[in-house]
């Protein structure tokens, strides 16, 4: 069995007057997601909150459920949320283009399971050492991998905001599912790109094995984003498995 603890925060950041990410952080239950909105006026506030609100729904009954029907209800969520969405804009035509990353994270007794749409991230930091769980649906990312630019490239490229999957684009939605297994002291990060376009791997991997409080980290973390400028809103939720 493992216990998870955990502490998150959100911030608007330097140069934006609101915030459009969300999260959902449920120690107890092992349920943890973020979403990162984008569209106009409150239009990325209300994509993020359809999506936190369905995992929350749909995620009601998920303890002792096997691995099976947790990606059952990972799909689920991911695919409600998105035709929520869509519906709204659909609905409000001037918020058309709405729409907002996803990412959630359950745990589940010595695995974990991941739903990664968007640019918004999770990552694994094991034994001191820190690893990008997801990968970007951006056009950046994919120029990487085909490449014709450089990972350190894609972090100054002026097209890095361009998402080429988030939920609200396409009603055939594409979902990531990631699954793994959990280690004593593995510390899980999932955060929007207001903190991964701002604070370099090897700042948060410093911040993450410090002897601070969790509580601490998680504050760290969004001070470094606004202190590189804090172009976005920033999102942090940092979890750490104590396994018996």
């Amino acid at each position: 069995m493992i216990n998870i603890i955990s502490a998150s925060a959100t911030d608007v950041g330097l140069r934006r007057t609101n915030n459009e990410d969300d999260y959902l952080a449920l120690s107890e239950r092992g349920l943890f997601a973020l979403s990162d909105g984008m569209g106009g006026a409150a239009a990325g506030e209300v994509a993020s909150r359809y999506f936190i609100d369905t995992v929350s729904e749909v995620f009601t009954n998920q303890n002792h459920a096997s691995e099976e029907l947790l990606c059952a209800l990972a799909r689920e969520a991911f695919r409600l949320s998105n035709q929520r969405i869509i519906s709204y804009a659909t609905e409000h035509p001037h918020d058309l283009g709405m729409g907002c990353t996803g990412e959630l994270l359950v745990f589940y007794a010595d695995r974990y399971l991941i739903g990664h749409v968007g640019d918004s991230r999770v990552y694994l930091c094991r034994d001191g050492n820190l690893r990008q769980i997801t990968k970007d649906h951006s056009l950046v990312q994919l120029q990487v991998d085909q490449g014709l630019i450089t990972a350190e490239e894609a972090r100054r490229h002026p097209m890095k905001n361009i998402i080429l999957r988030a939920l609200g684009s396409n009603s055939a939605l594409s979902l990531d599912i990631i699954k793994g297994t959990v280690r004593h002291n593995d510390m899980f990060l999932l955060c929007s790109d207001g903190l991964s376009d701002m604070v370099s791997n090897a700042v948060i991997q410093n911040t993450l094995v410090s002897t601070q409080t969790i509580e601490y980290k998680v504050q760290s973390l969004i001070e470094s984003a606004n202190s590189s400028g804090g172009k976005d809103n920033i999102t942090v939720i940092l979890c750490v498995v104590e396994a018996a």
